[in-house]
């Protein structure tokens, strides 16, 4: 077995993040490898944030809290500036979409949620945890707008990172023969 392999079947969702969070040297190393995405054409249709420190992660829990609006209740914004603060780094994947006569809007988020993958292996092979996470936050246009994204972007997900707190069951994993099947049958 490759220790690609390996890593890859030893690979688990992490909710559980503390610091510290990846330094420098080790993001470089992770995000090197998320732009060895599958890329037709190469246009490079991806690109991060990266957003850690109490204030900048304060800021995103008040940007996610904004969603609420004028009749969201305090219980709801907190519940939602929390979010934020789950691990002591967040990376927002933005797939960055470019008109190309080949290569439409599909294929482009594709390899930006490629990319997205390629990171969260990278780091969690560098002994960090992570959990990509998408959800509301991710397709409401108030936080595309508070992030800066272009009208031709969109957020591929949120990859929360930092150092495992505590190990957590393992998940049970389908069975091939429920998901591949050989064809023609």
């Amino acid at each position: 077995m490759t220790a690609v392999m390996d890593a890859l079947l030893k690979r688990s969702s992490e909710p559980r993040l503390v610091a510290p969070a990846p330094d420098q040297s080790t993001l470089d190393k992770a995000f090197a490898c998320a732009a060895r995405a599958p890329d037709h054409a190469l246009l490079r249709p991806w690109r991060y944030l990266v957003i850690e420190g109490e204030e900048a992660l304060d800021a995103l829990g008040e940007l996610f809290a904004a969603t609420c609006g004028d009749d969201g209740t305090d219980k709801e914004r907190s519940k939602l500036h929390k979010k934020a603060l789950r691990a002591p780094m967040v990376i927002v994947g933005i797939a960055s979409y470019q008109t190309h006569p080949k290569v439409p809007e599909i294929e482009q988020s594709m390899s930006a949620a490629v990319g997205m993958g390629y990171l969260l292996l990278a780091l969690e092979s560098a002994g960090f945890g992570g959990m990509w996470r998408t959800g509301a936050m991710a397709y409401n246009p108030m936080i595309a707008r508070g992030l800066g994204l272009d009208d031709n972007e969109i957020i591929t997900g949120f990859l929360y990172t930092g150092s495992v707190n505590e190990n957590k069951p393992g998940v049970p994993r389908p069975e091939q023969k429920d998901f591949v099947r050989r064809w023609p049958d």
